[in-house]
């Protein structure tokens, strides 16, 4: 199993930027892909982002692509995401979760406690 922890997030003004980190440990070489899902209070929690975790390939939502970029370090067992240009409607706790197929957004388990971002207007 693999134990996952999420870091980075905090309260920002719309137009900043913020960074996430996910530090993966465990049964790290499971992991086939890695996201980033979010849940906003009252709302179900929805995918955001996802990496391949052997290579570069990834996918967004429509409404983060141009302003997040997700990253990994294979070496440190650590993904990202860069959010830029936040807008209050990205305020939700931030989760990161594995998968061991590619792509189904209803494959990732292992979540961490989450990290709330907040964005205020």
């Amino acid at each position: 199993q693999v134990q996952l922890t999420e870091s980075g997030g905090g309260l920002v003004q719309a137009g900043g930027s913020l960074r996430l980190s996910c530090a993966a440990s465990g049964r790290t070489g499971s992991n086939y892909a890695m996201g980033w899902f979010r849940q906003a209070p009252g709302k179900e929690r929805e995918f955001v982002a996802a990496i391949l975790y052997s290579g570069p390939t990834t996918r967004y939502i429509d409404s983060v692509k141009d302003r997040f970029i997700i990253s990994r370090d294979k070496d440190k067992n650590i993904m990202y995401l860069q959010m830029n240009s936040l807008k209050p409607e990205d305020t939700a706790v931030y989760f990161c979760g594995a998968a061991n197929t590619w792509f189904s957004p209803t494959a990732f388990g292992s979540w961490g406690q989450g990290t709330q971002v907040t964005v205020s207007s």
